[in-house]
This record gives structure tokens, C-alpha cells and sequence, in this order.
């Protein structure tokens, strides 16, 4: 729900390059093939062009296009989700209402349209593998998941505290706020529409505002 990574512009186009450099700009350039065409639909020759690396160079790094997908959501989008989502919630002793909201406008705010175009690829890739690769939908779960269970960790924190009220149930709440985060996302992709994220993320807040005690 915020800008992911792109590939540099400005990405060398020959000479020797560190074996790590290498895999890294592999996984960049497969992290946006992946997002702008969906993981089934990403052709690993546009990737070889965009990095200008060999067959051989990909394959050394990443055996599979299944391996390099794993990847992508191992190494990009996950530490991204926790970076944004997950860390502040567990290390950051605010009131979980407070800190949910300001994550949510802050989240909004950095959104450009093209993130409104593509949509979250967490969600994207959950949508497209999780019925026919176990892999993915393994990951994708514990992700989600560990994103849940920081909410809700954070939401009985805020009863203890005297902050969110007592009557929730702290892991209920945090699974119907995950679904609407994402399903702001996924509504917003659809209708190609930034103020329909908006609309959707100012409906989440005042949900919010509720659970105060």
C-alpha cells in the first residue's frame, strides 16, 4: 500500500558485475515485471533485457521462474509489509487506534496513481497463485498472518492500557481490518480510481475511531 521497488535507470549494461549486484538487480526488474503483468504472464526474457544480464546469469541466481517468484515475494514485498505495517505496530506503544490511523494516512499519502493501477502486490499474487501453487499461498498466509497477529497483539495492548475497548475481540478486528486494507486496494485497482481508496481508507478510520475506549 505504498510505492514498491522499481529498477534504476540508470542499471550498467555490460562489464563485470559483484555475483550479489547482480542477483539484486534480477530480483528489482522481476519485482516490476511481476507487478505490471501478474507472475504467469512475466516473461523472464523482458527481464534478462531489462538487467542485460545472461540466460545462464539468471539461472545461476535463480534455477527456476517459480524460485525467482519466491524470491521477489521473500525478499521485496515482505520486508516492505513489515517495514510498513508489521514493525510499528509491534515496537511502538502509542494507542493501536492512533497508530493504525497514522499509518493509514501516511500509507494513502505516499500511494501514487500508478500504485493505484497495479494494485497491492501482495494481494495480486495472493489472488493469482494461492489456488493452483502452494508455495505461494503458503508465504502469502504466513505474511498475512504475522501482519494480523501483530494488529491484534497491538489491539489487546490497548485494552490492558484502558485505550481500545474492552468488548473486542482484539484477533477478530485485526482479520476484518487486514481484509479491508486490502480490499480498498483491490477496489480501488478496479475502478482505476485513487478517490475510491480514499473513500474506502476514510470508512476504515472511522471504524477505528469506534474501538476507542
Amino acid at each position: 500500500m505504498q510505492p514498491f521497488a522499481q529498477v534504476p535507470d540508470d542499471l550498467p549494461s555490460g562489464g563485470a558485475r559483484a555475483p550479489e549486484q547482480t542477483r539484486r538487480e534480477l530480483l528489482l526488474a522481476a519485482e516490476r515485471e511481476i507487478h505490471l503483468h501478474g507472475y504467469q504472464a512475466a516473461s523472464l526474457a523482458r527481464i534478462i533485457a531489462t538487467t542485460g544480464v545472461t540466460k545462464g546469469a539468471l539461472y545461476h541466481h535463480f534455477p527456476s521462474k517459480q524460485a525467482l517468484g519466491y524470491a521477489v515475494l521473500d525478499e521485496i514485498w515482505a520486508p516492505q509489509l513489515r517495514a510498513l505495517w508489521v514493525e510499528p505496530m509491534i515496537q511502538s506503544r502509542e494507542c493501536p487506534v492512533d497508530l493504525l490511523i497514522r499509518l493509514i494516512v501516511e500509507a494513502g499519502q505516499q500511494m501514487a496513481q500508478d500504485d493505484v493501477r497495479l494494485g497491492c502486490p501482495i494481494n495480486n499474487i495472493a489472488q493469482e497463485m494461492s489456488p493452483i501453487d502452494e508455495g505461494f499461498r503458503d508465504r502469502v498466509n504466513a505474511l498475512l498472518a504475522e501482519w494480523r497477529g501483530a494488529i491484534a497483539e497491538a489491539l489487546a495492548r490497548g485494552q490492558q492500557q484502558g485505550t481500545v475497548l474492552a468488548r473486542i475481540q482484539p484477533e477478530a478486528t485485526a482479520t476484518l481490518l487486514v481484509a479491508s486494507l486490502e480490499g480498498c486496494v483491490g477496489m480501488a485497482k478496479n475502478a482505476q480510481s485513487k478517490e475510491l481508496l480514499m473513500q474506502c481508507g476514510a470508512g476504515v478510520i472511522d471504524f477505528l475511531q469506534s474501538l476507542r475506549r
